[in-house]
């Protein structure tokens, strides 16, 4: 797989936040709708999925901008273009076309690049999150047995969000923000039955997010019981991302890379949200956090999630080449 032997050469870079560079473009309600849209019966401002049908143009551009920075890796648009997350804008019918045009426009741009710098490969990561929804715990302080999904509606979901994605070109796979597990064990049987149906070998990233403090995720688990639960499935990497900045993530990522025998990622925040819920940490400040990570050989592929920008992945760009990728056959894994 030459995802594998790039990474065995070098650090590879994930691309940015793709909310925050649909922000700068302020888009209002009538931007979403396009015409295709324009009488659909409830308010589609905010749904950024929808804009790789709507407003295609902008997310390409957004993919750009992340390549001209040094990205190897583009995510698509598509963290909650599955029919569970669509149901909050009437969009269930959408889910696979979602999928399947962001993994197609991302792919235009992905070789576009490849034209011009031939031997420095691109790749796709067809965007995988959490749904709004958890299988593992209720929603409902008073019923503490109801679930709000249930584990083969999820598979039926991601099952769908995995098709439009192989089928529209991505080159793999990022099940990613991942604060409950159930979930994530969901998406990777949903995508192993697509893998066997195509008879695909593309490569699954997995990525789970630290939600504070205490060092677990939001359904209670720690770094170790994460990389435990989930080793059953064969992945590329394994890696943590969001809810955090890139120091407070550092101690999550160390344990985990001195666990683990496979790729190791990692794409933290521009630190911490202020009191608007804005990310306030500099291209420069960030970068000087994640000089740690390669310092102390913990990461195959870094980038960066909310609050970041191009700025933000060119300088972390710039940093990686200093430095060679960690050997995923020196851990101590238990």
């Amino acid at each position: 797989m030459s995802i594998e032997r790039d990474l065995m050469k070098r650090i590879l870079v994930l691309d940015g936040a793709m909310g925050t560079m649909i922000q700068t473009h302020t888009l209002e309600e009538e931007d979403f709708r396009a015409q295709r849209f324009k009488d659909h019966p409830c308010t589609l401002k905010g749904n950024n999925d929808l804009l790789s049908i709507t407003q295609p143009e902008i997310i390409k551009g957004i993919h750009r901008a992340y390549l001209d920075a040094g990205a190897d890796i583009i995510e698509t648009n598509t963290f909650s273009s599955t029919s569970i997350g669509m149901a909050d804008y009437q969009m269930e019918n959408l889910a696979y076309e979602l999928n399947y045009e962001s993994a197609k426009i991302a792919k235009e741009v992905t070789l576009e690049y490849q034209e011009k710098t031939p031997d420095q490969k691109r790749y796709v990561a067809g965007s995988i999150g959490p749904t709004n929804k958890t299988a593992s715990m209720s929603p409902d302080v008073n019923d503490p047995g109801f679930r709000a999904v249930e584990f083969d509606e999820l598979v039926s979901a991601y099952k769908e969000q995995t098709l439009g994605l192989v089928e529209g070109g991505a080159d793999l796979l990022l099940v990613e923000t991942i604060f409950d597990t159930l979930n994530a064990k969901a998406a990777l049987y949903a995508i192993q039955e697509i893998k066997t149906e195509k008879k695909s070998e593309i490569p699954v990233m997995v990525s789970g997010t630290i939600t504070d403090a205490s060092g677990r995720t939001l359904s209670g688990q720690t770094v170790e019981a994460f990389r435990i639960s989930l080793s059953h499935h064969p992945v590329l990497s394994i890696g943590f991302n969001c809810a955090l900045g890139a120091d407070q993530l550092l101690p999550y990522i160390k344990r985990l890379s001195n666990q683990s025998d496979v790729f190791i990622s990692a794409h933290p925040n521009a630190g911490l949200p202020n009191a608007f819920g804005a990310y306030d940490q500099s291209p420069e400040e960030m970068r000087d956090l994640i000089e740690a990570y390669l310092k102390q050989d913990v990461v195959n592929i870094i980038g960066g999630c909310c609050g970041t920008t191009p700025e933000h992945i060119r300088q972390i760009a710039e940093l990686a080449k200093k430095y060679p990728p960690r050997n995923p056959k020196s851990s101590n894994n238990d």
